[in-house]
Order: structure tokens, then sequence, then C-alpha cells
């Protein structure tokens, strides 16, 4: 192979390389642009309503008694600066990949580790009500959460929002 060929050839797959990233990051920036990919960074609860499946859940925070009080990222993500991002994006991979590939449940039920987040929420504003009753709680499944009885204070009315019913809504007593 002389030098000309070889270098041709080069040539060849750097075009190939570079049409394939072209390709591959307008495509992504199409999909960013018409997924409204800017309005996940602001704390709007309307950009949680992008999502057709997350549309039940605003419109019942909306008639909740903490919405004058709370939008979505002030219960459902860390405080801090680097937790809130790293929270968003790790939710809106998930999320997207979901809705995507038509591969979620509805309703959308939070899970666990955002459990643990919402549960830290609530005592961040609420603690100093109830420290006596959380004091012996542990991260263990089985553990009393302030959702457990006030599963309807965010999102108002629980239908369509999926997990277990509380305490109130069969009729026992907290």
């Amino acid at each position: 192979m002389t030098c000309a060929e070889y270098t041709s050839l080069g040539r060849g797959r750097l075009v190939v390389l570079a049409v394939l990233v072209g390709g591959f990051v307008g495509l992504g920036a199409f999909t960013f642009r018409y997924a409204e990919g800017l309005s996940y960074f602001s704390t709007d609860p309307a950009a949680c309503a992008n999502c057709h499946i997350m549309q039940s859940q605003y419109d019942a925070w909306q008639k909740s008694s903490h919405h004058t009080v709370a939008t979505c990222v002030d219960c459902h993500l860390p405080h801090d600066f680097f937790g809130k991002y790293l929270a968003k994006a790790e939710n809106g991979y998930h999320h997207s990949k979901g809705f995507t590939f038509q591969d979620f449940h509805e309703p959308i039920m939070i899970k666990e580790k955002n459990a643990r987040i919402l549960q830290e929420n609530c005592l961040s504003c609420h603690g100093n009500l109830v420290h006596e009753l959380v004091a012996g709680a542990t991260d263990s499944p089985d553990s009393i959460t302030c959702v457990h009885c006030h599963a309807t204070v965010g999102h108002g009315p629980r239908a369509g929002l999926g997990g277990p019913l509380t305490l109130n809504e069969i009729g026992g007593k907290p």
C-alpha cells in the first residue's frame, strides 16, 4: 500500500467517524430540544409535567395542601446543589428511558432511593414537630415514614398515584 492510498483510507475512516459523531450529537441535540431539556434544570413544577405520565401527579399537587409552600423539587430532590442535579440526572435518565421504550408502570411509583429523599425532606421542614416519633426510626423497609400517614399531603387524593393505602384511607386509626 502506498502512502497516498494509506492517507486516503485514513481520511475515509475519519469522514465516516465524523458523520457518525455528528449524527449522534445532532440527534441528541434534537431530542434535548424536543423534550424541552432546559426546563428540567428549573424548579418550575410544570417541568415535571412535560412527560405525560406525570400529569396526574402535577394536577394533584396543584390541589394539595403543600402547593403554596413547596414545589416538586422541594420534596423530591436533595436540597444540596450537587445532590439535586445528580438526582435530577439519574431520575431523568430512568424516566426518559422508560418513556422512550414504553417500559414504565402506570401509575408511576416512587423508587426506594427517592422515598428516602422524600422522608429526609419531610423532616427538614417538619422535624421539630415529630422528633420524638422518628427518634428510633431506621432505614429498614418496615420503618414508618411520614407518608405512611400523610400520603395525601403532597399530591392530594391518591387516585391514580399507586402505592399502599394509608390507615386513614382504609378506615383504620393512626
